[in-house]
């Protein structure tokens, strides 16, 4: 009897064994599948912008504000995230959209085919095109011809950038941003500025030495940036544009 008891025992302690033995390793289970599901689901979508052009993206005292800006909210709403705005130089977002450290850029860029190798656009969202700034003194220049061997003033890596490049002749003066350009402008240590129509009139307002040519040098689309890899982001930007455009959203903000 007191062996069969002994052999009981010795069973019962098996089965509890191997009972504490698997409950670990389905809770194991479990927290491990938790855990990969919270670090793959996605809640912030990280926007990459330049904000120093008004009035697409600009800063109101710490806040950086502006058309992009409010359309980065609106596409961050349809895709059930939240948006951090990181703001960089605008030469300085394509590298950071390729390195990971931004989701997207919203930064009134051009689609162009140099910047297509490095980076998947969006359908675009706007229609630009690039100005001849004078300061309202200058009765010299007419048009585009007048710029040859002049002294140009562009913001860094933008589209002004390159038609000023394209100007026989021309002395190029790069800034990191369109404001630094047109002081110079202002203080006539320059012959002209090239910026775009939108953030030229934006500023013109609030700079009355200033004038525009009623010249339209380029016209051009500006689309939201996305990473080659990340398709599926591609993808649903597109169909956050193609919402707020058919539910009016866009062209509040546009009115805005």
């Amino acid at each position: 009897m007191k062996q069969k008891m002994s052999m009981m025992m010795i069973l019962i302690l098996c089965i509890s064994i191997l009972g504490a033995c698997s409950t670990p390793k389905d809770g194991g289970t479990k927290k491990d599948t938790t855990e990969a599901g919270a670090a793959g689901n996605k809640k912030t979508l990280i926007l990459g912008t330049n904000a120093e052009f008004p009035p697409f993206e600009y800063r109101e005292g710490e806040e950086i504000v502006g058309f992009d800006i409010d359309l980065g909210k609106e596409i961050a709403k349809e895709l059930g995230l939240e948006l951090k705005v990181e703001d960089m130089i605008f030469d300085g977002l394509i590298p950071a959209l390729q390195a990971g450290k931004i989701d997207i850029i919203l930064a009134g860029m051009t689609i162009k085919p140099d910047r297509l190798e490095n980076a998947n656009f969006s359908d675009f969202y706007f229609t630009a095109s690039q100005m001849i700034l004078l300061h309202k003194d200058n009765d010299t220049i007419l048009g585009p011809d007048d710029l040859v061997k002049k002294k140009i003033g562009v913001q860094l890596g933008t589209t002004g950038d390159e038609v000023a490049q394209e100007i026989e002749g021309a002395e190029v003066i790069q800034f990191p941003a369109a404001y630094a350009a047109l002081l110079e402008l202002s203080n006539k240590k320059i012959d002209a500025v090239i910026l775009d129509l939108e953030v030229a009139k934006r500023f013109l307002t609030q700079n009355k030495d200033l004038k525009m040519l009623d010249i339209e040098l380029t016209e051009e689309e500006y689309a939201a940036a996305i990473n080659k890899k990340d398709t599926e982001l591609l993808a649903q930007v597109n169909e956050a544009l193609k919402t707020l455009k058919e539910n009016g959203t866009y062209d509040t903000l546009l009115k805005k």
